[in-house]
Order: C-alpha cells, then structure tokens, then sequence
C-alpha cells in the first residue's frame, strides 16, 4: 500500500515493523464463526465538520448524564445470586457455567444472563484467585459490558474489573482482545489471571514483542488475547498485506473450489477491551503506525548525470554541511515541534555549499533534496537529545516514548532522520525501509464490533473520545474514601535550584520511615537527581529506560519503609506500589512530581501512585521554569523576572505563578489535538485516495 510520508523537514517519528515472513500453518477457526471470515468493521464514514462541532459542545452533556448509580441495582441482583452459587460445590458449578454459556450464545446480553454471569465470574474469582470482588468493579465491568468508558481511580483493581468483563464475553463465544499499556503488564496479567479464565473453561494468551509468528497465532486463537496495542495493530497489517480482505461471495466460492484460505494470525475485530484508554487512544494516537520492509534499493539512488551516490552517503554529507551552518542566523528550530526550517540566508548557504559539493565529486540529486536532508541533519544535531528523546544502547539508537518512559521497541523515526542520529553518535547506519501499509488508532479501533475500556484519567479527554471514538465516559465511584495530601507546589527557577530542594524534601520523608517516589520527565533528569542524591548519601534505585529489565524488582521493593526510587513515565500507568505495613504506618508513599508533562491526565496517573484503595498519602510538584513544556512557553520568559533574587524559588507560589503554569500546559494539550485530528484526516484521504487499488487499510 502507498502512504503519504510526513514532510522531511518535520522528521516525524513513526512506528515501522518488519513485513511478514511466510509460514507453513494451519489457521485455527474461531467457535461460532464462518471459517475463513475475518469480521470487523469497515468503511467507516469519517464525521463531517458540522458532526465534529456538535459531537465537542455536546459530548460533555452527553457523558453527564451517563452515571454509575444506575447499576446498584444491578450489583444488588449481583450479590443475591452468588451467595446461594458460593455454596455449590466444583460438578454442579461446573455443570451452571456450561448452560450458561449456551444461554449467552443464544440470547446475548440479556439482564439476566449477565448478572448470573458476574456472579458466577465472582464465585470463581474467590476460588481461583481468592479475591472478592469490590461492588465498584462490577459497576465498572458493567459499563464496559454496554460499550462505554469507565473513568476508575488508579488503584480501584481495574485489571480484575476487565477480567470479569473479558471472561463474560469470551463466555459468550466472543474472541476478546485486552489491550494493555506494554509488554510487562501483558504477561503479568495473563499469568495472574490464567487460574480464573481456565477454571471457568476459558483459554488465556499474551502476545509479546518479542514472538514469532506461529506463537501469535496461537495466542490469539485463544478465548481472551492481552496484547499490546501496537503489536495488535501490527498483526492487523500483517494480515492485510499477507492475506487481503475478501467479500463473503469470493470466501464462499473459494470454499466451493477448495482454495486453501489465506493464513492469518489474527480471527478478526470482535471485541477489544482497551486498559489506559487514553494513555492509547489519546497520547499515542500522534503517530502513525506503518508496516515496512528494507527498501530494495536503499544503498543507491541516481543523480541527474547517472551517477551513483549512496544514500547513506548523502545523509553522512548533509551531517557535514549542517555543521557549517550558523544558528543565529541560517535556519530556525523549533522544540515544541522537533522541526528546523532553513531561513532564506541559511537557503542561499546550502545552495553554495552544494555547489560547492559538485565540484568536489559529490552531486545531490537536486537542490531540494539537499535542503531537505540538511534540515533534517539539523534536526538531529540540535533538536533531538540522547537520554531524552533516545538512548544508545549495545551501539544502537532506541527511541524513548515520551508518554511512557520506556524504550519504544521497533520505532524508527523517519524519512532518514533515525540514520542522521545514528551518524550523530557514532553507531552503525540501519538500512532505509518502503512503507507497506499503514494505519491509525483513530481508524483502526472503531474497526471493532465491540469497543470499551477503562482508564483513571478519561474525564479531560471526553470530548475528543466521544467525537473520534465514539465512546462515552462514565465514572465509577470510590470502593475507599481518598487519603492522599496534596501539598502546595513550589517553583523553581532551574534544575539547580531544584535538584537541592528536593534532595531535601527526600531526606526528611526518609527520615521519617516514608517510601519516595520522584517522578521525572526524562532519563537525563532521573540520572542528574540520581548524582544529586548520592552525593548527599542517601541510598535509592532508578528507573528509566535503561533499567527498564529490572521494572517488576524495582516496582516491588519502592513501598518499602525508607525506600527511595526516582523513575521517568515508567512508574506511572499499570504501576501498582504496595505499601508495607510499617510504610502505611509512618504516613504511606510520598510522591514528588518533578514533572512537566503535556496533559493533566499525565499529571493524575502519577499522582495516582501514592493513597491507593484507602492508603495514607501525600504528594507535591516541584517545578522547574526550564521543563519542556513552561521552558518553551512565552510565559517562562515572564515568570523568571518575577523573581527578584536567589532566594525567592524557596517560597511558595500559589497565586498567579500556577495558574500561567497550567495555561502553557493547556496550549500543549491543545496542540496535541490538532495533531491528532491532521494525522486521521490524512490517513482517511490516504485510505480513500487508495482504496480502488484494493482492501483499504
């Protein structure tokens, strides 16, 4: 499939993954499906400007009106049929959970089946896992049963409220796909939960990153899938170039003929179950998601005069000649957008210095083409930053997500851009790939018959989950009322300022017998703190990407009495911190929150480590005008002159510093949503454009 690229001078990055590789299988035919059918939704009409506009000034008032209250009559009827269930023994149980199965296959979500359902789910979540069930999960597996989004506060037992909804679908004969935030927590809820999906008949699979094909297919011809949602979406494709969509009269004739069907690893888009469904649906929505494969003739192109040059070549001269150009003057970066544009000097600079190049045996293809790649060079030596935008590690550069602090395994930023920066730091240039097929979140998702999810941060990103999605919000009320405190934020006026400070606050906490946990934006910053805390003595670990192998070890011991851990991203969704008993004793996990991220729902996720379930707790912002997002804001600018001596970053701002803080936040977020909406625009023009030539990805 042919896809529009991002502009070179943007040097966007996009998410490329190898093509498939053919394989000798048998397909496994899904229960309760035709054969060879593959069955999702397609040809979504994309929602007019009039339907966009009513969608936002509505879908506030739309999500209002949708409440949790509702469904206490729902848990009640719940709770009334598990008592007399909880007292038959493993036959007759077992005997219940067969007919059962056979009634949801017939009628559906009727009433009654669904709440025999739940609680027969909750009889074996006891015997299996001896977990009794809060009345908030059931609300919350209740609303994502009607294909809506449940708003549940971080530590409410979200992942045990997707189970009770994933086992009552896939009882109901439906292949369900539950989309997790990364591989960690793929496997650790799979593995958890394999004894309640087998006690109940069901079979459980993960699909990782690191699998081979006949392993997908294996795992996704299970009941219920966790999964990634790139790797998902990435199998998709691979389904779609190895094995395009048929109609139903082609798959009936090819039957009729004994055409072997094609060989898929995926049985379709019957139901996904989306955990951090906005950490997925909104804040990695940005990038394109593109199927590639090495470009078969990415070691040469051809000049004007036949002359070969190496395209590796070009980029390792348009290294040099970036370096011969003057900031102040010849082109303009841009951080907000990672993007450089050359101004009309550093145009006539480039112009003489490629001339200049011709003469020394070394002809570019034509002057555009050189401005382009010098703009990305550009890009890369003064916009892109090792251990914040990427790090290097056994000689290869490795992308970090900035949403989740991890290292974004498969992702290459593009159009060159990725090889410039493997110039930048010296390592082995990877080979330039060609786009196969390529698709979006925001098309790919309401592919699904059946979409819900849940998330602790959704109500900020109703409006455009509503409009995009489809999907309305419903909030789950608290099993526990919330301990946490929130302390008055403090502003400082650079990282020297305060990394001292919260070396400070870290040591009293600790003195007191606390857990801390610092959250920082990048792995730049958790390691300077980290040089800051050692020299003052006090023992703690770091998790970033680079330690992104030691996760759960790291995760488990942070609740600990006195323990200090300073994490990126990585200690934010899925992060479960369990308190010991002497931690909850002396006041509970103290967070401090060093970060600048570009949404407040970021901010909450974090926020959202520390008080869980009804544990004591406090947390505080320490903030930094040189961040990422108020450093590149005009505001900053105005902020550092209102401080009138050294002295003034030790007081606390609460007044007119704050509110301008969340104004520069709110551009950012803003921002993002343009991109978002641009990004599916194009990819439904470019899905229309192509859709003659075949099945439209």
């Amino acid at each position: 499939m042919i896809a529009r690229t991002p502009p070179a001078s943007r040097g966007s990055a996009v998410w490329f993954k190898p093509a498939p590789a053919k394989a000798a299988r048998t397909p496994i035919p899904a229960p309760g499906i035709v054969w060879g059918s593959y069955p999702e939704r397609r040809n979504r009409k994309p929602s007019s400007a009039i339907t966009r506009t009513l969608a936002r000034l509505l879908a506030p008032m739309l999500n209002g009106k949708l409440s949790s209250r509702g469904h206490q009559d729902f848990v009640s009827g719940v709770r009334a049929l598990q008592q007399p269930i909880a007292a038959e023994s493993a036959a007759p149980l077992n005997a219940r959970v067969s007919h059962l199965r056979a009634q949801l296959a017939r009628d559906g979500f009727e009433a009654a089946s669904i709440t025999e359902a739940f609680a027969v789910v909750a009889v074996y979540c006891q015997r299996a896992l001896g977990v009794e069930l809060y009345d908030t999960q059931l609300i919350a597996a209740r609303i994502m049963l009607d294909n809506h989004l449940a708003e549940m506060a971080t530590g409410e037992g979200k992942t045990l409220a997707a189970a009770v909804t994933a086992a009552t679908a896939a009882l109901a004969g439906i292949p369900v796909h539950v989309v997790t935030a990364n591989d960690y927590l793929v496997s650790r809820d799979a593995a958890n939960l394999r004894p309640l999906y087998e006690a109940l008949g069901l079979t459980v699979g993960a699909v990782t990153q690191s699998m081979a094909a006949p392993a997908r297919q294996a795992a996704y011809a299970c009941d219920i899938t966790y999964c990634t949602a790139k790797e998902l979406v990435f199998d998709y494709l691979r389904d779609g170039v190895s094995a395009p969509q048929r109609s139903a009269i082609e798959q009936r004739a090819a039957a009729l003929i004994g055409t072997t069907p094609p060989q898929r690893l995926l049985r379709g888009l019957c139901m996904a179950i989306i955990d951090e469904a906005d950490s997925i649906l909104i804040d990695e929505a940005r990038v394109p998601l593109v199927l590639s494969r090495a470009a078969p003739d990415s070691t040469q192109v051809s000049t004007p005069v036949s002359t070969p040059v190496s395209a590796h070549g070009a980029l390792r001269h348009a290294w040099k000649l970036s370096a011969m150009l003057d900031p102040a003057m010849h082109f303009i970066a841009d951080r907000s957008t990672h993007s450089t544009r050359l101004t009309a000097e550093g145009r006539a600079q480039v112009h003489e210095l490629c001339t200049r190049a011709a003469a020394e045996s070394f002809k570019w293809l034509n002057l555009r083409h050189c401005e382009d790649q010098v703009a990305l060079a550009l890009t890369a030596r003064y916009l892109l930053q090792r251990g914040r935008d990427f790090v290097v590690e056994d000689g290869r550069v490795h992308i970090v997500d900035t949403t989740t602090g991890r290292k974004a395994a498969g992702r290459s930023w593009s159009n060159g851009l990725h090889q410039l920066v493997e110039i930048k730091e010296g390592c082995a240039t990877s080979a330039r790939v060609e786009t196969l097929a390529q698709i979006t979140y925001q098309r790919f998702f309401p592919r699904y018959f059946r979409l819900c999810g849940m998330s602790g941060t959704l109500r900020e990103a109703r409006r455009e989950l509503h409009n995009i999605y489809d999907l309305q919000v419903v909030n789950v009320p608290l099993h526990r009322p919330l301990r946490r405190i929130l302390l008055p934020a403090r502003v400082f006026v650079n990282a020297q300022a305060q990394w001292p400070a919260v070396v400070a606050r870290v040591r009293h906490m600790h003195e007191q017998g606390r857990p801390v946990l610092v959250g920082t934006d990048s792995v730049l910053d958790s390691e300077a703190l980290s040089r800051h805390l050692t020299a003052s003595g006090l023992t703690h670990t770091v998790l970033n990407a680079r330690q992104d192998r030691d996760e759960a070890a790291i995760i488990a011991a942070a609740g600990a009495p006195e323990a200090i851990t300073v994490a990126t991203n990585m200690a934010g969704r899925g992060t479960d911190i369990v308190l010991a008993a002497a931690s909850r004793e002396a006041g509970g996990l103290h967070l401090i929150c060093c970060q600048q991220n570009a949404a407040r729902r970021i901010d909450r996720q974090l926020l959202g480590r520390c008080a869980r379930q009804g544990d004591p707790g406090s947390a505080e912002y320490f903030i930094s005008l040189n961040g990422p997002i108020v450093g590149r804001s005009l505001l900053a600018g105005v902020l550092k002159n209102s401080f009138k001596n050294n002295n003034l970053y030790n007081s606390l701002l609460c007044g007119s510093t704050l509110p301008l803080l969340r104004l520069a936040q709110r551009a950012a977020e803003r921002c993002h949503e343009i991109e978002r909406e641009a990004l599916m625009r194009q990819d439904e023009r470019v899905g229309d454009w192509f859709a003659f030539s075949g099945p439209e990805q």
